[in-house]
């Protein structure tokens, strides 16, 4: 009964999305989009996937493209590779950004310019603005680089 139940519910999955289970599905642009472009769930549309020699590496969910920048450019009507497209950068090259180091009670913060642009998670080099020293520092998600201690 129960084996009954999750079998059900995953065809009902695929039935509410309009393909059946065992046919595999691609995300496509509608629209040229360029690198640099957001990609926006309106320039989308998911398709099934025909030709049984396409490469494996697609986006087949629009979540793994939607809301991402084009590294480069994608054509309407080919699949999107999943290494097209990249996180959106938090942080800019040359942009001023808030440094944090925190150690116990101690917070202390300065301004800083990253030396290159930086996605959420990612470790990069930010110059002090004040002392010009260069420290490292992870991109936190409210656009801060928190400095790690060296």
């Amino acid at each position: 009964m129960i084996r009954l139940t999750v079998i059900v519910a995953i065809v009902v999955q695929f039935a509410v999305a309009g393909f059946a289970a065992a046919e595999p599905v691609a995300v496509i642009p509608k629209q040229i989009i360029y690198p640099g472009d957001t990609v926006e769930a309106h320039m989308l549309e998911m398709v099934v996937v025909t030709n049984k020699r396409i490469r494996r590496d697609y986006a087949s969910q629009m979540d793994q493209v939607a809301g991402m920048v084009a590294r480069r450019t994608l054509l309407p009507g080919r699949v999107i590779p999943v290494s097209s497209v990249r996180e959106p950068y938090m942080v800019e090259r040359g942009s001023v950004v808030t440094m944090v180091f925190s150690h116990g009670g101690l917070m202390i913060t300065a301004p800083g310019t990253p030396l290159k642009p930086g996605s959420i998670g990612d470790f990069i080099r930010v110059r002090n603005v004040n002392t010009g020293v260069t420290v490292s520092g992870t991109v936190m998600a409210d656009g801060t680089v928190r400095v790690a201690s060296q």
